[in-house]
């Protein structure tokens, strides 16, 4: 079972399905920062690091997406994808202002498909709670991180060295 997370030190409820290591990955219907949507089907074939943020503009989750972006350049065949509820226009603003280029940003926040699949949405926020899973070449979880206090960074050496033995 989930452990219980908190954002604020104040408990939240999570809505959604939760994931394991050792799941196929659920699929999603996410959007770019162009619009398109984007499914789990298209993000096949490497192994990826999906990192899960409340909010792209907030201090922890700006760091968050800027150490997987560093660590992507050091990996192969490895996608890093941001995911948060906020808004592609947001996201693509932050990208850019940033200079990042390892890293994909995409939006839930059109159908929230990717927060109820995977367990992350916050009902009383209507954001992601900080979370990282990683996916093998052929869709499975690898690794699962659900954060226990979502304001706190995950354990960014642990995804990696998932990602690294994933295939």
């Amino acid at each position: 079972m989930r452990a219980n997370v908190t954002f604020k030190d104040n408990p939240i409820r999570l809505i959604g399905n939760e994931v394991k290591t050792g799941d196929k990955a659920p699929d999603f219907t996410v959007l770019a920062n162009d619009l398109s949507e984007v499914t789990l089907a298209d993000t096949t074939g490497k192994v990826r690091i999906i990192s899960v943020v409340p909010s792209i503009d907030t201090g922890v989750c700006d760091a968050q997406t800027r150490r997987f972006n560093e660590e992507a350049a050091n990996l192969d065949n490895v996608d890093v994808l941001t995911v948060s509820a906020d808004l592609p226009f947001a996201q693509s603003r932050w990208c850019a202002s940033a200079g990042l280029e390892n890293v994909k940003t995409l939006s839930d926040h059109r159908d929230f498909s990717f927060a109820e699949n995977y367990g992350v949405g916050i009902e009383e926020l209507r954001l992601l709670t900080r979370s990282v899973f990683v996916l093998d070449s052929n869709d499975n979880v690898v690794y699962v991180e659900y954060v226990p206090e979502a304001t706190h960074h995950p354990n960014y050496d642990a995804a990696i060295k998932a990602a690294k033995s994933a295939n």
